[in-house]
């Protein structure tokens, strides 16, 4: 078995934000890998107008899935979900599908059917750039609130501006539709409500909660992985 971590919106460095967890299981021997998300501009073109969209993120996850032929477990935290919904479809070694405070989109959704129209109050969006950002004085408070003070200082450095073309472009397939799924609802999340984390889970074969903010994988990352170790 080996893990594929698909990191959220807004941020960049995946192996740094889920780290945590990737340590604990490589301690049980389970090697994972993060890809990089081009439209967060971790493929040398900044995110904006002319950067990356949602087409290449997919491109860029579904080569690391199929790099090995391993058993895999993906693991999709919030806007990884949308990546992963089309990127892991099709691939037998894709076995379970782990959404963490994520989406699971139906062919033809986008990430702006999963809102209520405006951009939330945590996000800084610029239309001229064709960039959307979390605003870095509201990162700790709505994400981290439950991670140690060293979590919450280092995670400030990898923020990072996103193509805004991703929240309104279509997935072209619905991988958890064929691939058993878990749903890890965080009860403690200040971005995703909880309430919207149990609509969202409701497509999901399982439904796992935690007592835990948007990123559990840094404030409990052993209750991650022993998740991951189970399905």
């Amino acid at each position: 078995m080996r893990v594929v971590f698909v990191h959220g919106a807004c941020v960049r460095d995946g192996s740094w934000w889920w780290h945590r967890t990737a340590e604990l299981l490589q301690e049980r021997g389970v090697l994972s890998v993060a890809p990089a998300l081009p439209s967060c501009g971790e493929a040398g073109l900044p995110g904006g107008a002319d950067g990356s969209g949602l087409s290449e993120d997919v491109a860029a996850v579904r080569q690391a899935l199929l790099d090995s032929a391993e058993p895999t477990v993906v693991v999709a935290h919030s806007y990884g979900g949308i990546v992963t919904a089309e990127a892991a479809a099709g691939i037998g070694s894709v076995r379970h599908l782990v959404m963490v405070s994520s989406y699971l989109p139906e062919v033809g959704q986008s990430l702006s059917e999963f809102g209520d129209g405006s951009p939330a109050p945590f996000l800084d969006v610029d239309p001229g750039a064709g960039t959307f950002g979390v605003r870095p004085e509201l990162l700790v408070d709505t994400f981290l609130q439950d991670c140690a003070p060293e979590v919450q200082t280092q995670a400030a450095d990898h923020l990072a501006r996103q193509s805004a073309k991703v929240i309104g472009q279509p997935v072209g397939a619905a991988a958890w539709q064929q691939v058993p799924s878990t749903y890890l609802v965080c009860a403690q999340d200040r971005g995703t409500p909880p309430r919207l984390q149990r609509e969202f889970a409701r497509r999901a074969g399982n439904v796992v909660e935690l007592d835990a903010g948007h990123h559990p994988f840094l404030s409990q990352p052993a209750a991650v992985r022993d998740l991951l170790m189970s399905v």
